[in-house]
């Protein structure tokens, strides 16, 4: 997430908005906003088996959390690009979305 917080300032220039959620509840969410000063939406408290059922993330049975996954969607609602990781690796940089991002606006 820091790194989409130093990218902002970019994404606000394409008027792309970034948002963030998690299965951590609200007061774990606040301190990461906090730690890392995030000036973007943080969800918190979301239902580990509801989101992997509606995304397709894939999630951790045992400890109850959810793998990253990321998704550029476009204003009508369409998602553009999605990134499911099953471990450590595998998410979306804010590089590689705001290249995306600028190629779509062009087409």
């Amino acid at each position: 997430m820091l790194a989409f917080q130093r990218k902002l300032a970019e994404f606000d220039a394409l008027g792309i908005r970034v948002a963030a959620a998690s299965v951590d509840p609200r007061e774990a969410a606040e301190k990461t906003v906090e730690r890392y000063g995030l000036m973007f939406a943080v969800g918190f408290g979301l239902g580990v088996r509801e989101v992997a059922a509606m995304t397709g993330a894939f999630f951790e049975e045992k400890d109850g959390y959810l793998h990253a996954t990321g998704f550029i969607v476009n204003p009508e609602g369409t998602v553009m690009n999605a990134v499911y990781s099953s471990s450590a690796i595998g998410r979306l940089v804010p590089e590689d979305c705001l290249g995306l991002i600028k190629h779509l606006m062009q087409e």
